[in-house]
């Protein structure tokens, strides 16, 4: 018997990028609020998710955040989008059927 397993990518850099989340291995927000992920594969690839800016930063929770997403959308059907959005002063991940 097959099990399929939906699909959740992440966007990356700007949008004009995705990672697909399950090869995600680690996340780093800094203090500048650039979140960097950390990809499954030996030469330790890092993404950068979300750009830092002078402007209004993430909430310091905003990568555990994304976890939720991601472990949320795990139970959907289809594959699924995330992607940071800022909107009206809040920083929130937003997710869309691809």
């Amino acid at each position: 018997m097959s099990v399929t397993v939906p699909q959740v990518w992440v966007e990356a850099g700007g949008g004009h990028d995705m990672v697909r989340a399950d090869a995600i291995v680690m996340l780093r927000l800094d203090e500048t609020g650039r979140l960097t992920a950390q990809l499954r594969d030996d030469a330790k690839v890092s993404v950068t998710l979300l750009k830092g800016s002078s402007g209004t930063h993430p909430p310091e929770d905003f990568h555990r955040q994304l976890i939720r997403a991601v472990a949320e959308l795990a139970d959907s059907s289809g594959a699924q989008l995330v992607r940071a959005r800022h909107k009206g002063g809040a920083w929130r991940w937003v997710s869309e059927p691809l």
